[in-house]
């Protein structure tokens, strides 16, 4: 029998209380507000909502404290978010949003080192 996960932290709770009133009232907005304030209001609500959802999975896999430290030293995860991000600023067409890309990529090259030498230091 595995031993019982940590209870969350009153931050952890927070959150994602933060992001559930966010969500909602993103979906509320939507059908109460004017045509342009109402689109922005369901972008805003589907982004807290995708931010939720991703809130709930990485509390779930990281039971413990030191969340943010863990994540950067998680190697594969650093690796995907580069070539993520390579992929994005190779298939822009236009050209517009390539710089953000290749900065996300440059970050994510760095986020890869970290955590190749924060995991070999360990």
């Amino acid at each position: 029998m595995s031993e019982p996960r940590p209870p969350w932290s009153r931050r952890r709770r927070r959150l994602l209380l933060g992001l559930a009133v966010g969500g909602v009232l993103g979906g509320l907005g939507t059908v109460a507000l004017p045509a342009e304030a109402g689109v922005t209001a369901a972008f805003l609500g589907a982004l807290c909502g995708f931010l939720l959802l991703a809130a709930a999975v990485v509390f779930v896999a990281i039971p413990g404290p030191d969340t943010l430290g863990t994540l950067l030293r998680t190697t594969p995860l650093a690796g995907a978010v580069c070539v993520v991000a390579v992929l994005l600023a190779l298939s822009d067409p236009g050209g517009s949003l390539r710089w953000l890309w290749w900065t996300a990529a440059g970050a994510g090259a760095v986020w890869v080192a970290a955590a190749v030498w924060l995991g070999r230091r360990a």
